[in-house]
């Protein structure tokens, strides 16, 4: 999703104080509890958990299993319970909203607003538990009649009149009216005109929309949504009509088709100025800027075209109806909302670094926050993280993917320029906090932002390119998206994806990349011996367990150089290299193929 403007990011906590709507997964945590296997490190120091796929990471009869079992499971216990707690869907779960919203002309409040919401009973129960913020509540009904409810600390509670068993379809419709105090905003635009945007991510939405707010209860959306007739109207999905009422305000209806994650559920409102580039075969396009920025937009934008049809071609085709770029109201530097991007303020506007776009003539963190933003249609989007641990892989195919984009439109070196600045971030990163990417105790959604999720999540994927190779890394990825699109997908799906392309065993890679902490350091000194060998010492001096990454060394003397695979199976290795003249210079990792941070020292 979110494409950060700088590398420094701080919690914002929501401004209500609320605790965010995330109850725990208790099924889902006990379930993955349960297929542990449990693979220790070459000195038995530590455990790390790898979820099965069919088959066990080390030959291990049961008995050994249920003993090194039982040995650690107050371990596992302690872990199980210290992590973080998501909600469930497994009682119910959304297939689609309607939203009615009328916005008062000056934009700084609801009048009036009407979510109806299609329930589908996944197990017998007798209450629907939503998501909701603290505007003023006007009336609920269940399948057209009134019932009672409770409001209170986020959460609006239906009982129902009798239990509804599992696969009983139900709706239900809240009507309610005020000015939220989050997730649409409310503010004036550059030119001082009032406006009314979404900005919903992590778990905000729910503050003027009552939902299920989980990135994985994704549903449809209708918007119609009522405003002054000088407004401009753009939300999810295709618009079907606009019409002018009685009163002589308009009523934008829009729908998005293709189920979409709560946070992307949006509607922007304004005296925007609507440009329209010139047309794409693939679908509609159009910027929305404030009138001062209009002739700013076409050049500002120029890179969204080429973006959608080189992910059209990577991936897939795009999912959704059109592509609304919007300059708004947003806390971040861009969100992906579903075919309605909402960019920061100053997108256009900013003053350019030394680095401009050779393409584009534009800044060049501007090429890549929009592709980064048009990446997630396919990433985050439509195939969306089953939990927050997943979050990865939502911003870190987003950060890579934008990368490609540089390293096609603006060449190599911009791509491993790109790259070696988010690995440096990532050693900033590591200096102050060590945890996995796949991180199951964060509590504050805000602080998933980070260096982990975006930069290392990039560089996982750009390892597993690099060793996978470039044909079946892109035909593992293909098929990963066509399996969970318009759906979710977890780590482990993309896993089993990437193993099913190459039939490579990638348990250990996720392991140590994905669920522990951490990066290579690699110490390597050598020492050259009277008999024309040379000695390698190659040591790893990280915290935590080894790497076991293949790493590429060159060798350089007076007459060539020559590349040697180092093949670490611990922290440890020391290897003799025939070799007939003394190295004027030993390199690792010189195409900096791994993140990893290295020293070299002749003895």
């Amino acid at each position: 999703m979110l494409f950060r403007v700088s590398s420094r990011i701080v919690a914002v906590p929501s401004k209500n104080g609320d605790d965010p709507r995330n109850h725990t997964n208790q099924t889902q945590r006990e379930s993955a509890f349960l297929e542990l296997d449990l693979t220790f490190d070459a000195n038995l120091s530590c455990i790390l958990p790898s979820l099965r796929s069919g088959r066990s990471t080390k030959t291990m009869t049961n008995k050994h299993r249920l003993l090194l079992t039982l040995l650690f499971l107050p371990l596992q216990l302690s872990t199980a319970f210290a992590a973080r707690v998501e909600r469930l869907i497994d009682t119910w779960r959304p297939e689609h909203y309607q939203v009615n919203i009328t916005l008062n002309d000056q934009l700084s409040e609801i009048t009036s607003a009407s979510t109806q919401i299609s329930i589908l009973v996944l197990k017998p129960t007798q209450v629907i538990d939503l998501d909701f913020g603290d505007l003023t509540m006007d009336k609920v009904s269940l399948n057209s009649v009134t019932v009672p409810f409770t409001h209170q600390k986020g959460k609006l509670q239906i009982n129902l009149p009798q239990p509804a068993n599992a696969g009983t379809r139900l709706v239900v419709t809240v009507d309610y009216h005020g000015k939220p105090k989050d997730g649409l905003v409310l503010t004036l635009d550059k030119d001082g005109k009032p406006t009314a945007i979404g900005d919903n991510w992590p778990d905000r939405v729910h503050h003027w929309i009552p939902t299920l707010d989980h990135p994985s209860a994704k549903a449809t959306v209708t918007f119609n949504v009522t405003a002054s007739p000088r407004e401009e109207v753009v939300a999810n999905g295709r618009l079907d009509h606009v019409g002018t009422n009685a009163n002589g305000q308009r009523t934008w209806t829009y729908t998005e088709n293709s189920p979409i994650p709560p946070y992307c559920m949006i509607i922007g409102v304004g005296e925007f100025a609507r440009v329209d580039p010139l047309p794409m075969k693939l679908i509609p396009i159009s910027y929305y800027v404030s009138q001062s920025e209009r002739q700013l937009a076409e050049k500002g934008f120029s890179p969204t075209i080429p973006s959608l049809a080189f992910f059209n071609y990577m991936i897939a085709q795009y999912p959704y109806e059109k592509l609304a770029m919007i300059v708004g109201a947003t806390r971040f530097g861009g969100m992906e909302n579903s075919s309605a991007i909402v960019f920061a303020s100053n997108l256009l506007t900013r003053s350019g670094p030394p680095n401009m776009s050779k393409t584009y003539g534009i800044p060049l963190g501007n090429v890549s926050v929009i592709a980064h933003e048009i990446a997630h249609q396919w990433f985050g989007d439509s195939v969306t993280e089953s939990t927050w641990a997943d979050l990865w892989l939502s911003e870190g195919f987003a950060t890579y993917y934008a990368g490609l984009f540089l390293q096609r439109y603006e060449g190599d070196d911009a791509f491993q320029s790109y790259m070696k600045n988010a690995a440096t971030q990532v050693f900033e990163y590591e200096k102050k906090q060590r945890t996995p990417i796949f991180d199951r105790d964060t509590e504050n959604l805000m602080n998933l932002l980070n260096e982990n999720n975006y930069q290392k999540g990039s560089w996982v994927l750009h390892m597993l390119r690099l060793k996978l190779g470039d044909e079946v890394f892109s035909r593992g990825i293909r098929n990963y998206y066509q399996s969970h699109e318009n759906s979710v997908a977890s780590s482990e799906d993309l896993r089993l994806a990437l193993e099913k392309a190459s039939g490579k065993d990638l348990r250990d890679f996720f392991a140590r990349w994905i669920y522990d902490s951490g990066h290579p350091q690699y110490e390597l000194s050598w020492q050259w011996l009277a008999g024309k060998n040379l000695k390698v010492i190659f040591k790893q001096v990280q915290t935590g367990n080894a790497f076991l990454d293949p790493v590429p060394i060159t060798i350089t003397t007076a007459t060539g150089r020559r590349d040697i695979v180092l093949k670490p199976t611990g922290k440890d290795l020391i290897q003799t290299i025939p070799l007939s003249e003394k190295p004027i210079n030993i390199e690792v990792d010189p195409q900096n193929t791994l993140l990893r941070e290295a020293r070299v020292k002749g003895v």
